[in-house]
């Protein structure tokens, strides 16, 4: 289905039905074919997409570069801290007459990562990573690369900012699974630096369809047992119980009605 939205069109059409008996709804962050860039995804429609059709927690996907060695293509890699390195994306659905101010501290939901963490069987799960989200559509110059790893960054990709931020704004638990498909540029590629581009390339889409079908399997089987999810509401669920520092007398009623879904409860 298609949802309006006050931010445009999602990156795609929303597909929503039921699996194993659980709600869901599914969006391609990219669109259907890929033609989204890291940049140009719209996140903000997606996530208040998400929001206006009653979803409550969002389990992101995403492909990354591994900046650690053990963090091997084919692993599953569960973050719980990002670094932002974005710069060219809006990262707020509040500025317009309004401030929200969120808790941003704790950034993932540990309840639904531990429901992912739980689900993944037959794989090798990594917790606790650091996620370093930066511009692109370039990968990381090797410098770059090596300066990540120094600061303590796990994996890196281009689509974790400011989605995270946007689903706790609209008050959705979010967790994200990272999937590692390369080692970023800091480590050599087996064959040396002599290996062939196409089969480096080659290489890596192979990991990504590997990922993609893993996480699918991820999400049936987190979606299989919901119990550790039930009667738990995370706190993302209120993060705006106290982030709203205007004075709501004073916010333009068309914003109030714009960001309904998001706030509404609170007006």
């Amino acid at each position: 289905m298609r949802v309006d939205t006050p931010w445009g069109d999602a990156s795609d059409e929303v597909l929503v039905g039921r699996l194993g008996g659980v709600p869901v709804a599914f969006l391609p962050r990219h669109g259907r074919g890929h033609v989204h860039s890291p940049s140009t995804v719209p996140y903000r429609a997606n996530i208040d997409a998400l929001k206006r059709l009653g979803c409550t927690d969002v389990v992101s996907v995403s492909a990354v570069g591994s900046l650690r060695e053990d963090y091997a293509p084919g692993d599953f890699v569960l973050v719980d801290q990002y670094i932002d390195r974005t710069f060219a994306r809006e990262a707020s659905f509040f500025g317009h007459g309004c401030v929200a101010h969120v808790g941003f501290a704790h950034p993932v939901c540990a309840r639904l990562s531990e429901a992912c963490a739980v689900a993944a069987t037959g794989v090798t799960v990594h917790r606790g990573a650091v996620y370093l989200a930066m511009e692109g559509p370039q990968f990381s110059t090797l410098a770059e690369s090596r300066m990540y790893r120094a600061w303590g960054a796990d994996v890196i990709g281009m689509t974790g900012m400011p989605e995270a931020k946007l689903a706790r704004e609209a008050e959705i638990a979010y967790a994200l699974v990272a999937l590692p498909t390369d080692y970023d540029c800091w480590r050599e590629p087996t064959g040396g630096h002599h290996l062939a581009k196409e089969d480096l390339l080659t290489q890596i889409i192979g990991n990504l369809n590997k990922a993609t079908r893993n996480g699918m399997a991820l999400i049936k089987a987190a979606l299989a047992d919901v119990s550790i999810l039930s009667g738990t509401p995370s706190p993302a669920h209120a993060a705006l119980k106290l982030a709203i520092w205007s004075d709501k007398g004073k916010i333009d009623p068309a914003e109030v009605e714009r960001l309904r879904p998001l706030w509404g409860r609170y007006f």
